[in-house]
């Protein structure tokens, strides 16, 4: 098998409609298996194990990434075996894409898990009990999934946007499912050894680890210019770079997500990075509007530009085409189907969304107020900045595969910080509403 996709003129000159066709009649495949019992509960148990792995990659970096190709690998896998055991059948290839997006969607169900609940546990002492937390992560994440129906037909219908993430996924799962080709056994070599050289690393840099098996000598540095500080300070603008926290991470988790990137997304965030950590923070810091040399202060004051820049650029992507968001819903509402809406059989219809975000909003809105004290009128207002974000969450998550939870937070708290000064509680809450409706969205 080969991944059918548009080249770039036919993205640009097909209207939403030839696309569409061109999708139903090379792509579609409605007589394959694919939301089995089978793929459903491998889906959720594979979730469940490999969310620690996002649970890591969130609390370390801020960023929530998905675990859609390592549950492939092991589904796969695990079908094979049992195949010539003679215990079952292999999966096909679309129920193995249902499972590894049950499984993405449970690693991005964990974004509470490492934001608005520590936060609000670290600062009232008290722990929200274990029913409450498991019912509010379950809400957020339906009435992220609602709020993503209206952006469907934008980003991945028409723009087809990237999505790094989920088209690497779609990539091994074709390798995988290829009945034959050296190819494909090149491919497979390729995510083992990556795999195994990650591993590694992660191994050498946990020196409890290896103190356990006692060859702590094996050991390397958080960062690889460690080194260089053993003999020379670097500096810019008389600042050392290290204090500017610019420094060679050990870790390849990054190498391999930058990879997963289209070379304009990866040059637009490198440049970026240069714009603001060589040339705005030292400068700033000279001039004493940035207080102290360190990530936190650093971060804070970024923020301003960087979120006014993806706010704007993504609410211009979004509504620049308003045919195709008034047509959606004129479709959906309409009882005369155009003959121009070939996919209403198959598309789940907008007014599934027109209907569940405000049964859910008020949900969120109500168990906001009762769990954590949230006014009603605070938590009705998050519900329309959801949007918003959502639309920021979606744009860097196709573009890059990385959502910027942590951003999209603090954009919320200071908004809250003007509507509720001092309400450290309502401030943390609705800021978790916001980031994790729009993380669960873009998933």
């Amino acid at each position: 098998m080969a991944i059918q996709e548009l080249n770039e003129d036919q993205l640009h000159s097909m209207s939403l409609e030839e696309k569409d066709a061109w999708w139903l009649k090379n792509v579609y495949k409605g007589d394959m298996p694919q939301l089995t019992l089978r793929s459903a509960l491998t889906g959720m148990i594979l979730g469940g194990i490999l969310s620690l792995t996002n649970l890591y990659i969130g609390i370390k970096t801020g960023w929530t990434l998905g675990v859609g190709i390592s549950s492939v690998i092991l589904s796969f896998a695990f079908f094979k075996v049992m195949d010539r055991m003679k215990l079952g059948s292999p999966m096909t290839i679309l129920e193995n894409n249902a499972m590894q997006s049950i499984a993405t969607s449970a690693g991005y169900m964990t974004a509470p898990l490492m934001a608005s609940i520590p936060a609000y546990m670290m600062v009232t002492g008290e722990v929200i009990p274990m029913w409450q937390t498991f019912w509010w992560i379950i809400v957020l994440a339906i009435l992220g999934v609602l709020f993503a129906f209206p952006l469907k037909k934008r980003y991945i219908n028409d723009e087809q946007m990237p999505f790094p993430e989920g088209y690497a996924a779609g990539i091994v799962l074709d390798s995988l499912h290829s009945d034959h080709g050296a190819a494909g056994v090149f491919k497979a070599k390729l995510l083992v050894g990556g795999a195994g050289a990650s591993a590694l690393i992660e191994i050498l840099r946990a020196e409890a680890v290896l103190k356990i098996m006692k060859v702590p000598f094996l050991a390397i540095p958080q960062y690889w210019d460690d080194f260089i500080y053993k003999f020379v300070t670097p500096k810019l603008f008389n600042i050392p770079l290290k204090d500017l926290t610019v420094q060679f991470d050990s870790s390849i988790v990054m190498l391999g997500t930058g990879g997963l990137m289209s070379m304009k997304t990866a040059m637009s965030i490198l440049i970026g990075g240069l714009l603001n950590y060589f040339l705005c923070a030292p400068l700033l810091i000279n001039a004493g509007v940035i207080p102290e040399a360190k990530f936190k202060a650093i971060a804070m004051w970024a923020l301003w530009g960087g979120a006014s820049i993806m706010t704007t650029s993504s609410l211009f992507s979004f509504f620049s085409k308003p045919k195709l968001i008034l047509d959606s819903f004129r479709k959906s509402f309409s009882k005369q189907k155009t003959k121009h809406d070939i996919l209403d059989k198959i598309e789940l219809p907008m007014w599934v969304f027109a209907v569940g975000i405000p049964v859910f909003g008020a949900l969120v809105v109500y168990l906001g107020h009762v769990w954590f004290g949230v006014h009603y009128w605070l938590g009705l207002i998050a519900i329309p900045l959801v949007f918003v974000f959502t639309l920021i969450a979606v744009t860097a998550t196709g573009l890059t595969a990385i959502t910027p939870g942590g951003a999209l937070g603090k954009l919320t708290q200071i908004t809250y910080g003007v509507l509720a000064p001092g309400n450290v509680t309502t401030n943390l809450m609705t800021a978790g509403i916001t980031s994790e409706v729009s993380l669960n969205a873009s998933n």
